[in-house]
């Protein structure tokens, strides 16, 4: 049980209007269905082994990962009432009116800097306060009840790759002509080294970092999971086009909300109607109404639920309502046992047991359901072409319709509708570990 627990803990902590509500698809329940070395049937729950571990240990990951960052950069960084980390200082106010400009400055709150987030119809503010961020928080809440303000949350990458660097996979081999475009699909994560070898002939437009490029392992993995193809590597979309925010830069407040804000915004402007987000974090405010914006005009959000365990609170962006909450499964079509599991899951695919790009070249061993999502988004992307409300009902409802489900046709807290995608998986021999 601790070699389970310490090979978790390695992976957690890699460097890698109305609601709108997903439509009610009622999923006819299928045979055990043979796909190749991958799936033979939907057990409900994981082996006797990992049946057993505590999920109170699951979610102390990523709160362990948490405490370690608060403490290296506890100048910018601190946490909230519930342990979750915050910008320091910072307080975020979305599209005010003329009172909650009046209230801020009344209050002697500065406007650190102002977002117009155009392609949403919305402004986003960062406040710099003084003193205490939480009581500052609270004083403004007092002080303009009508306004909307929150803290500016990070948001953490929702599993890193699984085995150290590698060496390049020999029978991946660089260079490979890509395939025609046949899908644009939306990435919300950390940078992407588009100078590794699975990108080679990729259409990859950036975002963020002004103009700066800062590649990271966990998001140039999940984007090769969508995009990536050289030679026996393949992503689930191979040949898209890949529009990439960074979100992280580099930086230890990489991943906050004004920073997410502004990637939808630039994806929703770009007309993006797939969005792929493997990034984990509490509820907020701001971007639950960016979320929320973002859906009700016809995009798909697709999100990892994360892995803090079956027991565990949801986790965001994936547990707003409209949102793709995806899980992961093992090679065996077992859930992840550091899967978490309730309504917000809508759909399983491999997370575990296959290789990734890693940068600056080679692929690694990657588990989480960081690396589940991908695989629905590019499952999504053909059947929405564009931004369109009954367009993205009806592409979830088609995939629902092929997903594999052991159940009664309804979907459960645990696979969603069911597995998708299990053909997809990258095989983990294209890994090579040092000292293999």
């Amino acid at each position: 049980m601790r070699v389970l627990v310490a090979a978790l803990l390695v992976c957690l902590t890699g460097t890698a209007g109305a609601q709108i509500g997903l439509p009610p698809v009622r999923v006819p329940a299928l045979p055990p269905v043979s796909v190749p070395g991958v799936l033979t049937g939907l057990p409900g729950t994981a082996d006797a082994a990992t049946a057993q571990l505590d999920t109170g240990q699951l979610r102390e990951l990523r709160h362990a990962r948490i405490r370690e960052l608060l403490r290296r950069h506890r100048d910018v960084l601190e946490a909230d009432s519930h342990g979750e980390p915050i910008v320091r200082g910072q307080v975020l106010l979305l599209s005010p009116d003329a009172a909650s400009l009046a209230a801020v400055a009344g209050a002697g709150f500065s406007i650190e800097r102002e977002s117009a987030l155009a392609g949403l119809d919305t402004r986003l503010l960062v406040l710099r306060v003084r003193g205490d961020t939480a009581r500052a928080l609270q004083r403004l809440q007092t002080l303009d009840p009508a306004g909307s303000y929150d803290f500016n949350h990070v948001y953490l990458e929702s599993a890193g790759p699984a085995g150290p660097a590698t060496a390049p996979a020999a029978a991946a081999a660089v260079g490979a002509a890509a395939p025609p475009v046949v899908a644009r699909l939306g990435l919300i994560d950390s940078g992407v080294d588009a100078g590794h070898g699975a990108f080679a002939g990729s259409v990859l437009h950036r975002h963020g970092c002004g103009g700066a490029t800062a590649p990271a392992p966990h998001g140039t993995a999940v984007a090769s999971l969508l995009i990536g193809h050289s030679g026996a590597f393949q992503g689930a979309a191979p040949g898209a086009e890949l529009y990439a925010a960074d979100v992280f830069c580099g930086l230890p407040t990489g991943g906050s909300v004004d920073a997410v804000a502004d990637a939808f915004a630039w994806l929703v402007g770009e007309r993006v109607a797939v969005i792929n987000v493997s990034l984990v974090g509490p509820p907020n405010r701001m971007l639950e109404s960016i979320v929320r914006n973002t859906v009700a005009r016809g995009f798909l959000v697709v999100a990892a639920v994360g892995n803090d365990g079956p027991a565990a609170p949801p986790l965001y962006p994936a547990a707003w309502p409209g949102v793709v909450g995806v899980t992961g499964i093992d090679a065996r079509g077992r859930l992840l046992p550091e899967a978490e599991r309730g309504p917000q899951v809508k759909f399983a695919a491999p997370g575990a047991d296959m290789a990734a790009a890693r940068p600056p070249h080679g692929y690694v061993l990657v588990r989480g359901t960081s690396f589940a999502a991908p695989i629905v988004a590019a499952l999504l992307a053909p059947g929405l072409a564009v931004p369109d409300p009954a367009a993205a009902a009806r592409a979830i409802e088609a995939l629902a319709a092929r997903a594999q489900h052991s159940g009664k046709g309804e979907p459960d807290a645990a696979y969603g509708y069911g597995v998708v995608g299990a053909e997809l998986r990258p095989p983990p021999s294209l890994a090579r570990l040092r000292g293999d």
